[in-house]
């Protein structure tokens, strides 16, 4: 009976005990979470509200790039001139000539900077030309094909692509969900990719920049994983990538999530041309590394959507290339009757490891 008594006396202090332990580690989860949120280079745009769904219509007739004026042309002969070609590594007076790279890669050496970003061993996938490719917001709207038809009007409305997610992983089948949002405010964009795979992982791809008449400028991306953050910094004229070493930056650089918006605005107004057969090509910067990509467009398929119904899609794929950064690869299906927008996604990761996102639902503000 003493003993059931010391017992009751004795909950009441050990309650507030356990309150009070609960309560400090919330109190560090909240600073834990705002010392990260402050570490982080983003800055988050406010969440828009999608008011439609979209449907399938026919898609309008693709605006053909009107022909460059001598004057534009001799002007864009002569920026290229003064402009370093990225793809072209400079010599260093102090430096030996180094070793042909294995792919267009952006790691610079450890011992000595020079820029790292070496020509493609793949013959059949060269660079842009740097007088047609996207440059810098300094750079006069003339100075791309098309670019007077690419104004801000023309960026798709926010949207918000819902995909269902299937795949395999090792013996198992992978379940989940996916999204890939796109906003802009005036000159500003965001991109976030966000997919959850039920009860393995989670990932969040973010890009940030700014809207030009060239097209995207990305200024920071983040790779968001459960191991943490890892990041790319996209300056005027180099790359800060997730180690700190700095590597110089293509025209028309792109990243993993900004790539998807960047080609369905292309589409859309005939900077590239969807027709099978045909390729596109553009610079990819990732938190390792910056790489040439280049997409060919291998075929007309039938998708179907749970909601959205059988799908007119061009389908993409990459090429590969000599000692790529790892196995991962991205496979692309763009749909003209819904925006030229990716309606399904397949990420292979080697030994039968994939990730096929497939839109069931697209909404825009």
């Amino acid at each position: 009976m003493a003993g059931g008594a010391r017992l009751k006396h004795a909950r009441g202090p050990l309650l507030a005990l356990l309150a009070a332990v609960l309560l400090l580690h919330v109190l560090a989860i909240h600073w834990l979470a705002a010392q990260l949120r402050q570490g982080s280079l983003l800055q988050p745009l406010a969440t828009p509200m999608f008011t439609r769904v979209l449907s399938q219509q026919a898609p309008p007739a693709v605006p053909v790039a009107p022909p460059v004026p001598a004057a534009a042309r001799a002007k864009r002969a002569v920026v290229a001139s003064t402009r370093p070609v990225p793809a072209a590594p400079q010599p260093q007076p102090a430096a030996s000539e180094p070793e042909p790279a294995p792919a267009a890669t952006a790691s610079a050496p450890d011992e000595r900077p020079r820029p790292a970003i070496e020509e493609p061993a793949v013959a059949a996938a060269p660079a842009p030309e740097p007088a047609a490719s996207a440059a810098s917001p300094a750079e006069p709207a003339a100075s791309a094909p098309g670019a007077a038809m690419a104004g801000l009007d023309s960026w798709p409305a926010d949207t918000r692509l819902n995909y269902r997610l299937g795949g395999q992983f090792r013996s198992g089948e992978l379940h989940g969900s996916a999204r890939v949002q796109w906003q802009r405010e005036g000159e500003r964009y965001q991109t976030r990719i966000d997919i959850d795979v039920t009860l393995l992982a989670s990932l969040v791809l973010t890009s940030q920049g700014e809207v030009t008449p060239q097209g995207l400028f990305p200024r920071v991306y983040e790779e968001l994983r459960r191991s943490g953050p890892r990041t790319a910094k996209l300056g005027e004229a180099s790359v800060v990538l997730n180690d700190g070493r700095s590597v110089p930056r293509p025209e028309g650089v792109q990243d993993t999530a900004s790539q998807f918006v960047e080609l369905s605005h292309r589409f859309a107004t005939g900077q590239e041309a969807l027709e099978v057969g045909r390729s596109v090509s553009f610079w990819l910067a990732r938190p390792g590394g910056v790489d040439l990509w280049t997409y060919d467009v291998v075929g007309r398929e039938t998708l179907l959507s749970t909601e959205l119904g059988a799908i007119d899609a061009f389908h993409l794929k990459p090429r590969r290339i000599t000692n790529p950064r790892g196995n991962i690869t991205a496979e692309i299906w763009v749909a003209p009757s819904l925006q030229y927008l990716p309606v399904r996604i397949r990420v292979s990761m080697g030994d039968g490891t994939y990730v096929d996102l497939m839109a069931d639902r697209i909404e825009q503000r």
